[in-house]
């Protein structure tokens, strides 16, 4: 076995870990952080804060013409009970009725506005629930098929892990350290075929000695165009 041969077999696992290892981080990071399920999240409090908001601001409402009867009804309980004989007290006392009738109306058409307002926002949140309930079931079902790649994923890793360590101890430490800096430095493709006694990568032609050398030398072979290691099967 030449000393090409499981340089090669280390850049095809090598490059299918990269692919394996950068789908496992986009689904992490989408599993992690859904961007469409927050946004459906958030506006799912905003209802439910302009609900509250809504119903507190209709309670202060009740309680404000609660009290405005309960002074009409005392006031009219004065006039009516007689205790009262003064004309120009009566008088003011009318005067304070019709102060508050007209107080309480305007508190009651209030009151109705706030219950109108209270309706509304009771079905933009049944509606904002449906719309999150819709997205996260969605993504969830979505989820569930990522999950199940990612597990699927996590396995093929690990088998070319196990690959990779199965073929390092066939490869020198010195031509290691010239794959890894060719990795670097060329996308990631440190090893490249010959085909047609041309690099296969960068698609130079190679002289038919330099090519004879690819296939029967002992010694790494580069590319004198691109620098890769040329290996030919």
């Amino acid at each position: 076995m030449s000393n090409t041969l499981p340089l090669y077999r280390l850049q095809q696992i090598d490059s299918r870990l990269n692919q394996v290892n950068s789908r496992l981080a986009t689904i992490k990071s989408i599993l992690e952080n859904n961007a469409e399920l927050k946004a459906a999240l958030l506006q799912l409090e905003g209802a439910k804060s302009d609900q509250r908001h809504a119903e507190h601001v209709l309670k202060n409402a009740e309680y404000e013409s609660s009290n405005q009867r309960i002074k009409l009804e005392m006031a009219e309980s004065s006039l009516y009970s007689g205790r009262i004989q003064n004309p120009k007290e009566l008088q003011d006392l009318q005067k304070d009725i019709a102060s508050l009738k007209r107080h309480l109306s305007i508190l009651e058409d209030q009151q109705l506005e706030l219950m109108m307002s209270v309706d509304s926002s009771n079905d933009a949140l049944e509606k904002t629930q449906k719309e999150y309930d819709l997205t996260q079931g969605r993504i969830v079902s979505g989820n569930a098929t990522l999950q199940s790649e990612y597990t699927t994923l996590q396995k093929e890793a690990d088998k070319f892990n196990a690959q990779r360590l199965a073929v390092l101890p066939a490869i020198s430490e010195a031509d290691l350290s010239l794959y890894n800096s060719l990795r670097q430095k060329r996308s990631g493709m440190a090893v490249s075929l010959v085909v047609e006694n041309a690099c296969d990568t960068c698609g130079s032609s190679l002289t038919p000695g330099l090519a004879q050398s690819v296939r029967t030398s002992n010694q790494l072979v580069l590319c004198p165009m691109c620098g890769r290691i040329l290996y030919s099967n």
